[in-house]
């Protein structure tokens, strides 16, 4: 199994990115997605998941309406569109995997993870 994650950058405060995940090694219809983040001297942290079918998300407080998680199933890639973006979300984005039917959200559950990309966000 390999998540590839893409899409971070160098970006100034209220702009926009979206991060993406490619999934390959897995059949991706059946797997629930997440995002976590991790910024310097932090530990991991929950930011969004959607379940196999994408009928259900869930987001962290600090990210509720400003990220939008979505997926392909049928280009195996999971989204993350991160608007108005705020100094705090400068971290390393992770992308994550799981056998699951609903949304799952706690770092533990997860057995797949990408190698993360970088998100800077200039005040």
């Amino acid at each position: 199994v390999q998540l590839q994650a893409s899409g971070g950058g160098l970006v100034q405060a209220g702009d926009s990115l979206r991060l993406s995940c490619a999934a390959s090694g897995l059949t991706f219809s059946r797997y629930a997605m997440g995002w976590f983040r991790q910024a310097p001297g932090k530990e991991r942290e929950f930011v969004a998941a959607i379940s196999r079918g994408s009928g259900v998300t869930s987001y962290a407080d600090s990210v509720k309406g400003r990220f939008t998680i979505s997926r392909d199933n049928a280009k195996n890639t999971v989204y993350l569109q991160m608007n108005n973006l705020k100094p705090e979300d400068t971290a390393i984005y992770f992308c994550a995997a799981e056998v699951a039917i609903g949304v799952v959200t706690t770092i533990q559950s997860y057995d797949y993870w990408g190698q993360g990309t970088q998100v800077t966000v200039s005040s």
